[in-house]
């Protein structure tokens, strides 16, 4: 009996020590995959920072090949996603992990930045604000919702933000380089150069064109911060002009550096910074201060240099803008020629009111306590005709303005058979509305094209034979015109710098039909209708057209 127990003891004791030998056995086998793994998460953020997306992508691709439910492997494609500006990637494979995982504050970041690159701003907060309610020191979160202040003109909040986002990850040169922006945007520019510089340091070296770009804008932002206070509004605190308007642009006339001779300005709220021809910069003396790096534009179809100027004032009618920094560049239309391009960052020091009717443009200095003034004084047409009218009184709305990280200002456009609003670009230069050609190819706007084709000039050049089409309707708030021609046109050279996505333009055969008044300080634009029946797209039919 006592020998009986003792076998069944050892037997026992022998079965458990294999059971545990074989714990053991896989047990060293998941340490060992997970090792694996590790070097492989490792391996694909590695080449994520020198910038090699390809190699990342496959090697965050094979992990989820062998395990599909891997978490790390999938927020690391989704990043990698991200940053090639893959937005339906990066969104598919962050909304599989929040699947996985709800609580992943990483997920929902991504989650967020995705919606947000395509331009949905309330969805995207909506998961900004969920990831940090989770981890709040998620950087991509904070960076997030840092850039909706920055489109939204809320600088003085977007920057401590992105300094903090910078802190959290001193390794993300993203972050590094929205701050730049913003500092730059806010007029702080040691800050945003020394911010360039340390993106340059710690960035991708194979960026090539947007490196040498970087070098250009810091030389002239030390430049810029040696010159005092830029955009100082002088003169009188208010004034009114007449301007022409033969292809949709409002031409100024306006006096640069005291100047007796106006020049020809074309208003551009498609630009953060004024332009001046090279022909015009050479007859008046003005000399490059910086140069660097080629930029792309729509229209023309290739590059063009970038080259830095300072003009020391712009007189406008009666009211003055000093130290003024300017691009210098080549024109080539001839069709109507001008001098320059009047950008935002002048005219935003004002209340600015521009009257397609009576084609006068109207500023008036920008104070905190007169906000409201050019709008509750304006003259209220009556009888409107083919708009549909937004208020019971004369048809005006106000509708919100975003600004691009490139300073380009962007509203919400309605288009007939789209479920949701899109992003276009309001460019008071652009004498037609522009449809991206990515927009041109979705089903509701196939069978819109016509069989004409126009030239179109932009900053890089001439391009020929663009196609047109004819959208049934188009709204800008609750303002909306019927049969407007639109060019389509790669929107990638605007998209590659916009931070969000921008869907089209919209240009001077739509906005030729309103009063506008822009205040910039609230981010926000009031139109209203002319007092008259808009013509339809058949009447306007341009064979040359401008863009940015």
């Amino acid at each position: 009996m006592q020998s009986n127990t003792k076998k069944h003891f050892f037997r026992t004791a022998a079965a458990s020590m294999a059971a545990f030998l074989l714990c053991l056995t896989f047990a060293g086998a998941t340490q060992t995959a997970d090792a694996s793994n590790k070097k492989a998460y490792n391996k694909g953020y590695r080449a994520v920072r020198k910038g090699d997306f390809a190699e990342a992508e496959k090697i965050f691709r094979d992990l989820l090949h062998k395990d599909a439910q891997d978490i790390e492997a999938r927020l690391g494609l989704s990043f990698t996603l991200l940053k090639q500006r893959d937005l339906q990637g990066a969104y598919d494979n962050a909304a599989r992990v929040i699947m996985l995982d709800p609580l992943s504050a990483r997920a929902h970041a991504l989650l967020g930045s995705a919606i947000l690159g395509a331009g949905e701003f309330r969805l995207s907060v909506e998961e900004f604000k969920t990831a940090l309610s989770l981890n709040e020191n998620e950087a991509l979160a904070v960076a997030g919702l840092a850039m909706v202040d920055l489109y939204e003109n809320r600088l003085s909040l977007a920057v401590p933000q992105l300094r903090k986002a910078a802190n959290i990850d001193p390794d993300e040169p993203d972050y590094i380089f929205h701050l730049g922006q913003a500092a730059a945007r806010s007029e702080r520019y040691k800050e945003a150069a020394d911010a360039y510089e340390r993106f340059l340091m710690i960035s991708p070296k194979t960026d090539f064109d947007r490196r040498a770009r970087i070098l250009g804008l810091i030389d002239f932002l030390r430049y810029l911060g040696r010159q005092g206070s830029l955009y100082v509004p002088s003169g009188e605190h208010r004034a009114s002009v007449p301007f022409e308007a033969t292809d949709n642009r409002p031409v100024l006339q306006v006096r640069v550096n005291g100047e007796k001779e106006p020049l020809r300005f074309v208003l551009d709220t498609g630009s953060g910074m004024s332009v001046i021809s090279d022909q015009t910069a050479k007859r008046l003396g003005i000399k490059p201060v910086a140069k660097g790096g080629m930029a792309r534009a729509v229209g023309g179809g290739g590059k063009f240099e970038i080259v830095y100027g300072f003009v020391s004032s712009v007189e406008i009618g009666t009211v003055k803008v000093q130290n003024v920094p300017v691009y210098i560049r080549k024109f080539f239309d001839s069709h109507i020629p001008v001098d320059g391009y009047l950008g935002l960052s002048v005219v935003s020091k004002f209340l600015t009111a521009i009257d397609y009717g009576t084609r006068r443009m109207s500023l008036v200095r920008q104070h905190q306590t007169d906000e409201l003034e050019p709008w509750t004084t304006v003259r209220r047409p009556e009888g409107v005709q083919g708009l549909i009218p937004v208020s019971p009184d004369d048809g005006s709305v106000e509708v919100p303005l975003r600004t691009t990280s490139s300073g380009f200002l962007s509203g919400e456009v309605g288009l007939d058979g789209f479920d949701k609003n899109v992003n276009f670009i309001i460019d008071t230069a652009a004498s037609i509305t522009v449809v991206s050609e990515k927009l041109s190819q979705e089903e509701q706007l196939l069978d819109l094209l016509r069989p004409s084709k126009m030239r179109v000039f932009g900053a890089a050049g001439v391009t020929e034979d663009v196609k047109l089409l004819q959208l049934p309707r188009l709204s800008l708030g609750l303002s909306k015109l019927e049969r407007i021609n639109a060019a389509v046109l790669d929107m990638e050279p605007v998209n590659e710098t916009a931070g969000f996505t921008q869907s089209g333009i919209l240009g001077g055969n739509f906005l030729r039909h309103f009063r506008i008044y822009f205040d910039f300080a609230r981010g926000a634009m009031r139109l209203e209708p002319l007092n008259y029946k808009p013509k339809s797209a058949e009447t306007i039919n341009p064979e040359v057209v401008q863009t940015p």
